[in-house]
């Protein structure tokens, strides 16, 4: 699959009423965002079966659903967490069971209505005792018998990745990546390069903070059934640090003609073994507020002076410059 450098996030379009909701989303903003996406050239969409406990895959399917077959972009989704419909704020369980994974898998074909998944991702290591070979392996049979595409990982290390090559190819790699959260950087996006998996970053923006838009008193009004509102990043001294870095990407937005949220996007395009960031947003000016991100080419002054804004700031932990 060749991908856009940028594609579209569906986490937050799965609404209120879940352990990390976003708050309330109306869906019919969801599937316009998602549509114009579409329409400028985004050619995938992430999202995950627990985005809103299934809502964020059926809007996904209601955005698709006039666009003919071969027209429409490629849809990604993960497995691992399960959640309890007796209690939706219960923070999900992290299952690798084979049976467990076997029936997310259905589930997901069923809400998407697709007969097969694009790339299909386990979200998170298994807490339940299942071991990773036996939850990785179930993910290549899945691969092997033509319901899903391709497999990767998602928030796995590099040991984790390593063990999982040695039983069949990991074509992917999701894991969080922004100027603030720098960590796998270090090793993960390496060995991934050497090993031919692709990487799509999420929160490339620090889910709001680098999109020059936010502010303290925007933290400060974060509703409670935002999950962003109890994050330590949206708090404190780490929240005035990172609004700090948002500002220094300023000279280089006006520089470009861009908006900050490009910008940042694009410091994670341009470190290698990235092949693509996955943006989130809410409505079609959201999108294309950074679009742009897909085009822009930093250059090297460009991370320099992005790499000493970090270390001015403080702003988050890992290695700051390719």
């Amino acid at each position: 699959m060749h991908i856009t450098r940028v594609g579209f996030g569906a986490w937050a379009i799965g609404g209120p009423d879940w352990a990390f909701s976003w708050g309330e989303q109306d869906d019919n903003e969801s599937i316009a965002a998602i549509r114009h996406a579409i329409d400028r050239g985004i050619n995938w969409i992430d999202t995950a079966a627990i985005y809103g406990l299934g809502r964020s895959e059926e809007v996904v399917r209601r955005a698709l659903a006039d666009i003919p077959q071969n027209e429409r972009p490629y849809v990604f989704t993960k497995c691992g967490l399960v959640w309890d419909e007796a209690d939706r704020q219960l923070t999900p369980r992290q299952i690798g069971a084979p049976a467990s994974i076997r029936r997310e898998v259905e589930a997901s074909l069923r809400r998407l209505k697709v007969e097969r998944i694009d790339l299909y991702q386990m979200h998170w290591p298994a807490e339940d005792g299942t071991p990773l070979e036996a939850y990785w392996q179930t993910l290549l049979d899945l691969k092997h018998e033509g319901k899903v595409r391709a497999v990767g990982l998602s928030n796995h290390n590099t040991e984790q990745l390593e063990f999982a090559e040695g039983f069949g190819h990991v074509d992917t790699l999701q894991p969080p990546f922004s100027p603030i959260r720098r960590t796998v950087a270090a090793a993960e996006l390496p060995w991934c390069h050497e090993h031919q998996t692709g990487v799509i970053v999420y929160s490339p923006m620090q889910s709001g903070l680098l999109s020059g838009r936010f502010s303290v008193e925007r933290a400060k009004a974060l509703p409670k059934d935002d999950w962003r509102s109890r994050n330590a990043e949206f708090n404190g001294e780490k929240l005035l640090a990172n609004l700090k870095l948002a500002e220094a990407l300023e000279p280089i937005a006006e520089h470009y003609g861009v908006t900050v949220a490009a910008v940042a996007v694009a410091w994670t395009l341009a470190w290698p073994g990235v092949t693509g960031a996955i943006v989130g947003a809410r409505s079609p000016a959201q999108v294309d507020g950074w679009l742009a991100a897909a085009s822009l080419q930093l250059t090297q002054h460009d991370m320099s002076w992005i790499a000493q804004a970090i270390l001015a700031t403080g702003a988050g932990s890992g290695p700051d410059v390719p």
